[in-house]
């Protein structure tokens, strides 16, 4: 129906593109939940669309940009950053979210946020916070993304953080699965003190699934990770195309792929992964189809309250996909170059860490200032915030000015 006096539609309208429409499950088709502090509505954004350029503009999402994924970023120019990782997640994301019916703006925004708590140098940086903060509460990615959309990211006059919407930290904090669900709820207590005060002012329904959308930008991260390192780690000559012989999900593409004489490799590994993310998303969307049909939910609401999640692989894939997790971390994420190099990553931020505990006035002064005034357990996670927040090149110019000896 027509708006009066040229209005837009309201937050939770059915929008169509073509002959679709959003689904009644979708999470937009409620009116929004809100904001933890109340801002006037946008005239031309819904909420989640909102949120989704907030993230895209904000500090922590530039910085990803010269952030690891696999390799580190002197490396090569063509390797994947947590940045790139990012953008091609929400591009699976939106293809999912749109064969679904479901929000693709709300699975962009979480897919373009998931990341953003990522500390330098990748996993190997954040094992090493981890192991630094263990007598604090350890360190998780998940939660440090919370933290900084919540109160780290600092550029708005009225308030810390991003101020997104409820749909949106509701799908950004159960990335992994409800918090409060067995067996979870053990392995998220650090999680769960983290948003302690959060929860007490917007109640997060931690005991219950996540949004359609929040499944797919959850599922579109695991086909990004595992089709984009096998390109990587083909391209840096840490894997190939042999060694792929036990990985049957991938042989089959390979045998579709032609090879031509002359052609040069990059195209055929372009092809094989082309056609692997293909494979993938076309088993999602069966198989979500199929889950939605049997669960028939009205509302977002009945996606929360499922046994299971709605979106995801079907049993056989899911099987197939467990061979190509376990070759990646046996052949590439082991691998010695690659180990090295992490260990080296490791060594900068434990030296960072060491050096600023034992003279905050090595930061920058408004750290340095704040960390005076804390106790010992919000000192160290103050500078845990200062080093997950640096690229891996801050980290390494930083490692050298303030950690050189001599």
């Amino acid at each position: 129906m027509p708006q009066a006096d040229g209005a837009l539609p309201a937050y939770g309208a059915e929008l169509a593109t073509g002959d679709r429409s959003l689904a009644s499950y979708a999470a937009s088709r409620l009116p929004s939940r809100g904001r933890l502090i109340d801002e006037p509505a946008c005239p031309t954004r819904n909420p989640v669309q909102r949120d989704r350029d907030r993230v895209l503009h904000s500090t922590a999402f530039r910085r990803l940009m010269h952030k690891t994924q696999v390799f580190l970023y002197h490396e090569g120019d063509h390797y994947r950053t947590r940045l790139t990782h990012s953008l091609e997640v929400a591009q699976i994301a939106r293809t999912i979210a749109r064969q679904l019916r479901l929000d693709e703006d709300l699975a962009e925004a979480l897919a373009l946020a998931h990341d953003l708590g990522h500390p330098p140098f990748g996993h190997a940086g954040e094992r090493e916070l981890d192991a630094i903060l263990q007598p604090w509460g350890g360190f998780d990615h998940n939660v440090q993304s919370f933290r900084i959309v919540t109160r780290l990211e600092r550029k708005y006059g009225a308030f810390d953080g991003l101020n997104l919407c409820w749909e949106t930290l509701e799908g950004l904090i159960k990335h992994n699965g409800p918090p409060l669900a067995a067996p979870q709820a053990q392995a998220n207590k650090q999680l769960l003190h983290a948003i302690r005060h959060f929860e007490a002012a917007m109640r997060l329904d931690l005991d219950r699934r996540a949004s359609g959308e929040a499944q797919v930008a959850a599922v579109a991260d695991d086909i990004a990770w595992m089709t984009h390192d096998i390109d990587d780690g083909l391209r840096a000559g840490l894997v190939k195309a042999e060694d792929l012989a036990g990985v049957p999900l991938v042989v089959e593409v390979l045998a579709g792929v032609p090879v031509v004489r002359g052609e040069d490799d990059a195209r055929r590994i372009y092809e094989v992964v082309r056609r692997l993310i293909t494979v993938l998303v076309r088993d999602v969307v069966g198989e979500s189809r199929a889950r939605l049909t049997v669960l028939d939910p009205v509302t977002a609401d009945d996606i929360r309250g499922a046994t299971g999640d709605v979106v995801g692989f079907s049993s056989s894939m899911a099987a197939e996909l467990g061979v190509l997790r376990r070759f990646l971390f046996e052949r590439l994420y082991r691998h010695p170059s690659v180990e090295r190099d992490m260990a080296r990553a490791q060594a900068v931020l434990r030296d960072l860490m060491a050096c600023y505990m034992a003279d905050p006035g090595t930061m920058p002064r408004a750290w340095a200032e704040d960390a005076r005034a804390l106790d010992d357990r919000r000192r160290a996670r103050l500078f845990a915030d200062f080093v997950a927040g640096m690229t891996d090149r801050f980290a390494m110019s930083e490692h050298k000015r303030v950690c050189a000896k001599g």
